[in-house]
């Protein structure tokens, strides 16, 4: 009786489903781009399973102006499905290696009408469950200066300008102590005089050769 329970404990173990975790999805938080040109939108997840082949990527987009969404590309079973009859038609793209949890997509010829949200939803199985990771797409004429390269900027210009004060400061420090050394020299008078018995003309520029050299 105890070898049939543990042949149906064994049985059972086997086929029972494999426990399911959270998959958690990650995009780029905003991206900005020009009126007639190409973006790419990277999508990728992070699961405890290796990748499964029904793995499967699914974007969305919402225009700034709608509060609903539609879907533009699909990832399932090997094969990828793109808009066909919507605002992209014929725009989007899909370009990710689901193998490698990439699930990107690329918008083609793009139009100040494609501002708005793109979501991106993948599933692993068995893990299914995670919360969809949204990027905003801007498009504009001109792009505009991005407020961290005006901070990295400032941020560059104020370390220079340290740089330079204390590469001054110590250049000075360095000619006074020069400078303090030539008239201690001076004041000493057997020395003095030894440099003036050496050579009867004036004591060249501190720093260049000197009686002084020449005497030690």
């Amino acid at each position: 009786m105890l070898i049939v329970l543990a042949l149906a404990s064994v049985v059972l173990l086997g086929i029972a489903p494999e426990p399911s975790q959270a998959i958690t999805i990650y995009t780029s938080w905003e991206r900005h781009a020009l009126v007639g040109s190409d973006i790419r939108l990277s999508c990728t997840f992070f699961s405890w399973h290796f990748v499964s082949e029904d793995v499967s990527f699914t974007w969305r987009y919402r225009a700034d102006a709608s509060r609903d969404s539609i879907s533009i590309a699909h990832y399932g079973g090997g094969e990828a499905y793109t808009d066909n009859k919507g605002p992209f038609k014929d725009r989007v793209e899909f370009v990710g290696n689901p193998k490698r949890r990439d699930g990107s997509i690329v918008i083609k010829n793009l139009d100040f009408s494609d501002n708005g949200t793109f979501t991106c939803d993948a599933k692993n199985p068995p893990d299914i469950v995670g919360r969809p990771s949204n990027v905003r797409l801007l498009v504009f004429e001109n792009l505009p200066i991005q407020a961290g390269v005006i901070t990295g900027a400032i941020i560059g210009v104020v370390l220079g300008l340290l740089v330079l004060i204390v590469v001054i400061y110590y250049l000075m420090r360095f000619l006074v102590a020069r400078r303090v050394f030539s008239l201690s020299v001076r004041s000493v008078p057997g020395l003095w005089g030894l440099c003036k018995g050496r050579e009867q003309r004036p004591e060249p520029i501190p720093g260049t050769d000197t009686c002084l050299a020449k005497a030690l």
